[in-house]
C-alpha cells in the first residue's frame, strides 16, 4: 500500500466495542447497516474486543488487517470511495470556513458543522452502510464476513480517537490538507497585497486627476490671466 499509515495494534479490552464520539457512532452505524445478520456483529466485537485483529493499514479508499480467529489467520482488505478533486476542494474550503476548526481537528476533535456544511458542499465524510466494500480470504458467504466487520469495528475506535484517519481514507491525508490550507492562505494574503497597492494606485491617481482638473478650472484660468501684464 503506498503511502499507507499502518496504525497500532488495539489490546484487547472490556467493554462493548463501541465508539464514544459522535463521528465514530456513526461510523458503527454504518458498518451495522452493512451486516446481514446480528450474530455476525456479536461475533466480531468479539474478536474485536480480543485483540485479534492486528495492525491495521490505511491508505486513500482502502485499509488492511489481519484477523485470526480458531481456524486461522485470515487477511481482509476494504474500500471507501474516496472525493473527486471538486469533492477534495470543497472539503479543503469547509474547513477553512471557519476559525479554530483545524485546531480542533488536530486536537482529536470532529466539528458536527463542518461534517454537516462539507455535506451540502458534496463531500460527505461520514459512509453509509453500503459504501463499505471488503474481501476476506475466509469462506464464510456474507459480505461484510464477521472478519470484515471485526477490522470495521476498530476502524470506528482509530476514527474515534483521530478524525484524520477519516478524511485520509476519504483521499485527503492529514499533510495533504495540512498543505492545501497553508497554500490557500498564501494565495490569499497575496492577493490582498495585490489589492492593496491596486487600491493606492487607485487612490494615487484620483489624487493627480483631482490636480490637473483644478488647475484647469475656468477660476484658475481666470486668475493666470488677471496677472498677465500682457492683458
Amino acid at each position: 500500500m503506498t503511502g499507507a499509515v499502518l496504525h497500532p495494534r488495539v489490546q484487547p479490552r472490556r467493554g462493548a466495542a463501541r465508539a464514544t464520539t459522535w463521528w465514530g457512532k456513526a461510523w458503527v452505524r454504518a458498518v451495522e447497516e452493512a451486516s446481514y445478520a446480528e450474530a455476525d456483529l456479536r461475533a466480531a466485537r468479539t474478536l474485536a474486543r480480543g485483540g485479534q485483529v492486528g495492525q491495521i493499514a490505511t491508505e486513500p479508499g482502502r485499509y488492511v488487517a489481519s484477523v485470526e480467529d480458531a481456524r486461522g489467520l485470515w487477511t481482509v482488505g476494504g474500500t471507501l470511495p474516496v472525493f473527486d478533486d471538486a469533492g477534495v476542494a470543497a472539503l479543503v474550503e469547509t474547513v477553512a470556513a471557519a476559525a479554530g476548526r483545524v485546531a480542533a481537528l488536530v486536537a482529536g476533535e470532529l466539528p458536527h458543522e463542518l461534517v454537516e456544511q462539507a455535506d451540502e458542499a458534496g463531500a460527505e465524510l461520514l459512509p453509509s452502510g453500503f459504501e463499505l466494500g471488503s474481501t476476506c480470504g475466509c469462506d464464510h458467504w456474507t459480505d461484510p464476513c464477521v472478519h470484515a466487520l471485526a477490522v470495521l469495528y476498530q476502524l470506528a475506535w482509530l476514527v474515534d480517537a483521530d478524525p484524520f484517519v477519516l478524511f485520509q481514507l476519504r483521499g485527503l491525508p492529514r499533510d495533504e490538507l495540512l498543505a492545501r490550507l497553508h497554500a490557500r492562505t498564501v494565495a490569499i494574503e497575496d492577493v490582498d497585497v495585490d489589492l492593496d497597492r491596486a487600491v493606492e494606485a487607485a487612490l494615487y491617481a484620483a489624487r493627480l486627476v483631482e490636480e490637473v482638473e483644478s488647475s484647469a478650472s475656468p477660476l484658475a484660468i481666470g486668475a493666470s490671466e488677471a496677472d498677465d501684464p500682457v492683458s
